[in-house]
This record gives C-alpha cells, structure tokens and sequence, in this order.
C-alpha cells in the first residue's frame, strides 16, 4: 500500500508544476512581446526601406490598444465557457500570428499580425490565475501567486538582452520565437490542464470593446498625426471628435451593461480610479522611456542593436529587485508612500538623462545611472499600483480589478508612444532631440505620483501594518484564490 501512496504524491507534487510550467509560459510570451519588440525597431524600419516612426509605431499601439480593450471581455468569455478551452485558444491564436508576424511582407500586414496576436494574449492572461492557483493547497497558493508575477518580471529582464540577441540573426526572431515554445505548451497543456468555468457567467460586452478600440485608436492617430496633418485639419478633428463621443457613450452604456468592459461602479471607487489613472499616466511615461532608449542608444550614439539591449538590462533588472520590497512595504504602511517614491525616483532618471546624456557615447557615467534610478522607481510603482487597486475592491471584484488596472496600463502605453513619437517626428539623431522625450517620461511619472499622493491610507492599512509578512502575503492569496 505504501508505494502506490508514494506515486500518488509524487503525480500530485509533479502535477501542480506541470500546470504551473504551461500557464507561465503563456504568460511570459505575453509579457515578453511588451518589451522585445521595441529591441527590433531599428532593424524593422531598415528592412521596410527606411519606414517612418510614426508607421512603425502601430506594431506597439495596435497590439497594447486591442490587448487592453480585450481583457475582460475575454475573462468573461473565459469565465463562461471554459479557461482552459479560452487559454489554449489564446496559445493558438498567438503562436498562429507571431508567425504570421515574422512573415509579414509589409508594415501593414505586420500591424494586422499584432492586433491578432493581441487577440490571443487577452484569451491568455485573465485565465492563467485561475488556472494555476486551484492547483495549489490554500497554505501554498502564495508561492504560486510569487511565481505567476516574477514570470512578469522575467520577461521584462529578458527582453532587452533577448530582443538584441536575436536581432543579430534577424528581426523576425523576435516573433519566432514564440512558435516552438508555444507550440510546446499547447501539446503540454491539451494533456494538463483541466477545465474550470464559472456557472451563471455573463456575456462579455463585445460591442463595448469595439467602441473602446476605435475610441483609442482615433485618438492615437490624431496625437501622432497632427503635426503633419495639421491640428486644424478636418481629418484630425473628425478622429478627435470621435474619441468625444465615444468615450461618453461607453460611459453610457456600460451603467447598462451586466458585464461591461469597464465598470462605472467600479471606477467610482476613490482609491480604485486613482489607481488606474496613475497607471495609465505612469505607462505613459515607461512605454515613452523604453522606446526613446532604444532610438537613442542606436540612432544617436549608433550601438548596435545587441549593445542596445544589453545596455538597457539594468533598468528592468532593477525594477525586479525593487518589486517585492515595494510590495511588503505597501502592504505595511500603505501604498501611498513607495507608489510616491517610485514615481520621485522615475522623474529623478528623466531629468538625469536630460542634464546629463550628450552626443559622445559614455554610457557608465550618463546612461547608466538613470536606467538604475528609473528602474528602481519602476520597481516601486508597479506593485503599489496593482497592490492599491485590489485593496479598493472586495475579494469576488479582485479579478475583473486586476483587468481594469492592466487596461489602463495598456492605453497609456498606446498613448506614450503615440506622444514620443509626435515629439521626435523625423529629427532623433542628436541627444538635444531626446530632450523632450526625457520630459515625457518625467511627466507621465509626475501626474502618476500626484494620483498616487491622493490616495491616503487604505481602509486595511492599519490591519497591515501589524500583521506579519506571512499574513500578509496570505491574506492575498485568499483573495486570489476567490477570484479564480
């Protein structure tokens, strides 16, 4: 009798990794393709006879725009109909377009493939959790919460490094990457996972959805059209004046929705909205800083695109350390104090760059030490922007939450990159035309830390602030256990 108790341990032990091992991977190329792309932009441009910034930037706005507009009705759908049937369609959906990504003839097919493979990282990321956590014993699901989010941080460190490596065979790598590996994990998780639903689950606001993306996109245009269009010009007012209407009416709408894209109640919320209004303005910025390094680094001191990327590593290396520290100490003392510090470290790396970067390479004394501020303050807002919004919200909420505060994050970084490149336009080949670039980026981190300061003490701070690390960390994974 003893050894087949054994084995049974051993096929339960190995089980919950197993599953754990295919919903990360889902999750890393997600997180991944946010951070690796902006690596291949130089070579792309170059392959595409010189394509403009303001063309190239749609392979970053169109992917964040339907990626964010798509979350929650897809964890609906989800919900509703099966996670592991949304998740596995997600993996196929992605795997499908990163290769029709890598295989794109022109610029605008290229676009095309991102909005589909945006399509399969929306499926993806809402069902992952829910997938992982019932795996686990309610005294284990904080570890397995600690490992969902450092697959996040992982990605964002390999990016860099990664995208510059495989740049160096060629660009379209960095979308291929994702086939084998993805293709592994829909052969692993056909086998592995099991398939979990919501009864009673609601019909996902589809319509909504399109709203919000053309909302966004129309929005997009103008900000990285204007200049050339002409602010005054009937096509740019006729994008703007969409945006007008539609925001109001998704507004609208969504008060009558069952399962609305955003949830007005939700959003009325004090803490909750501040939250997700400084998400939005504090990607603004990251998204802006990320790119503006990369285009700095190769078209103004003309590394290459390997040198590139490893010159960035120490920022997101960074921001990594700092999470969970920021995370322990939010959950102490309130969120308001490191989401205030990260955000003052953020605008110290900005203006470090802007007083200090000059046109002759010299990347310890000038690059180097505002990547690290930068990165430090990137490590302390993240985990006080998701750890402020779920602490707003009770438990059954905590997921769709998550979604909104993740949609935020997404339409600012549309939004950043659709600034930085009506900044720079065509002139990025001095340092004096990143300047404003820099400023940029310290805005988006200055409007995020006034959200931020506006937050006060949460209701449960003071419950925090004298509960052990261990409760701490407990107490969220019982919330994250009721949300799946």
């Amino acid at each position: 009798m003893t050894q087949p108790a054994c084995v049974r341990v051993r096929f339960i032990m190995q089980r919950k990794w197993q599953v754990s091992l295919v919903v990360c991977v889902g999750v890393f190329m997600s997180s991944l393709d946010l951070f690796i792309v902006n690596i291949a932009f130089p070579a792309i441009a170059k392959h595409f006879d010189g394509a403009s910034l303001s063309s190239l930037s749609w392979v970053l706005s169109a992917y964040a725009i339907v990626f964010a507009s798509l979350l929650v009705p897809a964890g609906r759908w989800a919900d509703a109909f099966g996670r592991k049937r949304a998740f596995l369609l997600g993996l196929g959906v992605f795997v499908l377009a990163s290769t029709a990504c890598a295989l794109a003839p022109s610029v605008g097919a290229l676009v095309a493939a991102r909005v589909v493979q945006a399509i399969g990282g929306a499926l993806m990321l809402p069902t992952s959790l829910g997938l992982m956590l019932p795996e686990f014993g309610p005294q284990e699901r904080h570890m397995a919460i600690g490992v969902w989010a450092a697959t996040g941080g992982v990605a964002a460190a390999a990016g860099p490094p990664l995208g510059g490596v495989l740049v160096q065979a060629d660009w379209r790598w960095v979308f291929l990457v994702n086939v084998p590996i993805g293709l592994a994990g829909l052969a692993f998780g056909v086998r592995t996972l099991t398939e979990r639903r919501e009864r009673g689950g609601q019909r996902p606001d589809l319509l909504g959805a399109l709203m919000l993306i053309v909302a966004i996109g129309s929005l997009v245009v103008a900000i990285v059209k204007g200049q050339e269009w002409g602010w005054t010009s009937p096509a740019i007012l006729a994008l703007l004046a969409t945006t007008a209407v539609l925001l109001p009416a998704l507004w609208l709408r969504s008060e009558h929705q069952p399962a609305p894209v955003v949830d007005p109640a939700m959003l009325r919320v004090r803490s909750f909205g501040l939250a997700v209004g400084a998400s939005l303005l504090f990607f603004a910025g990251f998204a802006a800083m990320l790119l503006a390094g990369v285009l700095f680094l190769t078209g103004v001191w003309h590394e290459s695109v390997l040198r590139a990327g490893l010159m960035l590593f120490p920022g997101p290396a960074m921001a990594t350390v700092f999470s969970l520290p920021s995370a322990r100490l939010g959950a102490r003392v309130g969120y308001r104090i490191p989401g205030m510090a990260g955000a003052a470290l953020f605008i110290c790396g900005s203006l470090w760059w802007i007083t200090q970067i000059g046109d002759t390479p010299a990347y310890l004394s000038e690059f180097l030490p505002g990547m690290v501020i930068g990165g430090a303050g990137v490590g302390l807002v993240i985990p006080t922007l998701t750890g402020a919004g779920a602490s707003s919200l009770p438990p059954e909420r905590f997921a769709t939450g998550a979604a909104v505060l993740t949609m935020g994050r997404q339409i600012g970084s549309a939004l950043g990159v659709a600034v930085l490149v009506a900044v720079l336009g065509t002139a990025s080949t001095t340092a004096a035309d990143f300047q404003a670039a820099w400023l940029i980026t310290g805005a988006g981190a200055l409007g995020a830390g006034i959200a931020l300061a506006a937050l006060g003490r949460p209701a449960h701070a003071q419950l925090a602030a004298t509960a052990s690390p261990d409760r701490v960390v407990a107490d969220a994974s019982a919330i994250a256990e009721r949300a799946a």
